[in-house]
Order: C-alpha cells, then structure tokens, then sequence
C-alpha cells in the first residue's frame, strides 16, 4: 500500500468551552491509518501525523461524525480535488422505509441491512398522518389502490431509515425483491419481501428506484430545513427509555437487540437515532458524576457516533425492563436503560 497516499477533508468541531464552532484540515493515511489535523484560520498544525487505529477508510465521507481523540468532527467538504475524485462517488444514500405490516420484525430487517454492507446513518419511528401520506403516494394518485394503499401506511407507526452503501438505490432495491411479495417468494426467496411480505401493498418495506426520489424521500421524513418531518410515535406513558450505545450500533448489533426486546416481551413504542455531544451526554449521565468510577468513560463512549434511543413499554416494566438489561458490566453491556 502506498504509505504516501492521504486523503484531505475539511472538518468542523463544536467548541462548548468557547461556544465557537472551529474548522480544521483532517488528513488522513491509508498506508498506515495515521491522521493529522491543521487549524483553517490560524494556519497552524493542530495536530502532528499519529496513528489513530479508529477512523477507518470507509468512515470519510461528506456528512459524517467522526471522533478523533475524544473530539466529534463533522466532515462537511472535501480538501482537495485528489480526495473529491477517489472518494467521492463512493457512497451513495437512499431511504429504507420499514411499513406498519413489519414494524413487529424491525430487528430481523434491520440485521438483514447491517449484514449486507449497510450503514444507517439516521432512522426514526414515525406515525404518518392523512395529508403526509397522499403527498408521499402523490405518484400513485391515479392508481387503483391508491386509497387502499393511503388507508395502510397510514394504520400503524412506520420505521423511516437513511441508509448508506456503494450504489445504495440499486442495492436496497434488490435486498427489498419485487414488489409483489408473492412473485418475491417465487422469483428472490431471500429477499426481505418474501420473507416479510404478504401481497403488493403489505409487502414489508419500500426504496425509491432512482436518484431523485431518495434525495426526495429522503426530506420528506429527515427535513433539512429545520422541519421534523412526520411525528414520532412516543407515548410517555408507563415506559422507560433504553439506549442502544455507540459501539453496539456501530458493531450492527441493532437489529439483534430489537429482536431480543420484543422476544422477552416487550414493546418499542417510539425509536429515534441520534449524535449526542459532551455537553448532552454530560447532562444525561449528571445523575453518575462522582458515584461510578466509570463516569468519564460512560460519558465518551456516549458521544462516540450514533445512539439509538427506544421507548419500551410493558405493565409495570421498569424493574423487569433492567433486570432484562442485566448488569453493567462489559459482557452484557449491549443496552443501557435509564429510568
């Protein structure tokens, strides 16, 4: 490998102490996974060429949070125009819906996606309202199901995810099968429509077929405007929260954890991934500042990467929903409940 080789990012970082957001230059070597950081306004070195065992190739892309000793670093343009052209058409990014008919095998999709080479970069429970159903299906407005298909979606919480890849439209649309989840059993036995699905419309979840319509869809439910996109689905009633750490997400232990919930009886009721910062997680964990001695490391793993967090409900849950958890100790460390 070429240990010359480098790729060059612009990177943004959330200053709290100054309230000042800060730019740098991040280089990272392929060669050898060393980095190395320079201040944009003050044209200084920020940080010297170390090895850093924890960013990786396939973490560089416009968009991410990558942490980089213990700072989360927003990669939002490319350095040069070497990096632009390697990296640049590399990932591409498209929606996965989960539907209401499959809400309840969310964990065995979501594993399905992380082991075919998926990253899911945002994913929220959403309840779909009339209105935003009809201008979602406006495409379909002249078909006879149109309102068959409008009555479904609109029935029960939907899982709206971001999900990234190397040719992701194209991919996500041959993971999903054919639309017809009876010529998906016939025609893509492995696909999660056949495995899922019942007929056209009740046929598990949905991908848009091009480049526009991801780009589309994927405002619709993640606004970049500012907006919230479709409600979510949260009842705060007899529920406790449970929080699926950084490293278990990253490991694509997602879908196992979903699963393992509702095997031992429990309800997701709402879910949201999130990207905390120190000053948030700091804010979470206060309860834990001076009684564990774990507390600082409690509190840098949290703003890692991404969290997901989950309304569990179940009558009278809250001690059986931690005992469920286990203790806290690293073995059984793969969700974190906070009452």
């Amino acid at each position: 490998m070429n240990h010359s080789e480098r790729f060059v990012f612009i990177a943004e970082w959330y200053d709290p102490n100054a309230s000042l957001l800060r730019r740098y230059e991040l280089l990272y070597y392929p060669g050898d996974g060393s980095v190395e950081m320079h201040d944009v306004k003050n044209h200084r070195t920020f940080l010297k060429r170390t090895k850093y065992d924890n960013l990786h190739l396939e973490d560089l892309y416009i968009g991410n949070k990558v942490n980089v000793f213990s700072r989360q670093l927003v990669l939002v343009d490319y350095g040069d125009q070497y990096t632009a052209r390697q990296l640049g058409s590399r990932k591409e990014k498209t929606l996965a819906l989960i539907k209401p008919d499959a809400v309840s095998k969310a964990g065995e999709i979501i594993d399905i996606i992380n082991k075919a080479g998926f990253t899911v970069t945002k994913l929220k429970m959403m309840k779909i309202s009339r209105k935003e159903a009809m201008d979602f299906h406006a495409d379909h407005q002249s078909r006879p199901f149109y309102n068959e298909l409008i009555q479904f979606i609109t029935s029960g919480p939907v899982i709206a995810m971001e999900i990234l890849k190397d040719d992701a439209i194209c991919e996500w649309k041959r993971l999903l099968g054919p639309a017809n989840s009876g010529v998906a059993r016939a025609d893509a036995s492995g696909s999660i429509r056949a495995l899922f699905g019942t007929d056209g419309i009740r046929n598990a979840a949905h991908g848009p077929d091009s480049f526009a319509s991801a780009a589309r869809e994927i405002e619709f439910f993640f606004p970049s405007s500012g907006g919230c996109g479709p409600a979510n689905t949260a009842k705060f009633t007899n529920c406790t929260c449970c929080i699926v750490k950084p490293h278990a997400v990253s490991e694509g232990l997602l879908g196992k954890i979903l699963m393992a919930i509702r095997d031992a009886g429990f309800e997701v009721s709402a879910m949201q991934m999130f990207n905390m910062d120190r000053v948030n997680v700091e804010e979470f964990y206060e309860v834990y500042k001076g009684v564990v001695s774990e507390y600082n490391e409690m509190v840098t793993e949290m703003y890692s990467g991404p969290c997901v967090a989950m309304e569990i409900q179940q009558n009278n849950l809250t001690k059986t929903f931690r005992e469920f958890c286990g203790p806290a100790d690293p073995c059984f460390q793969f969700a974190f409940s906070h009452e």
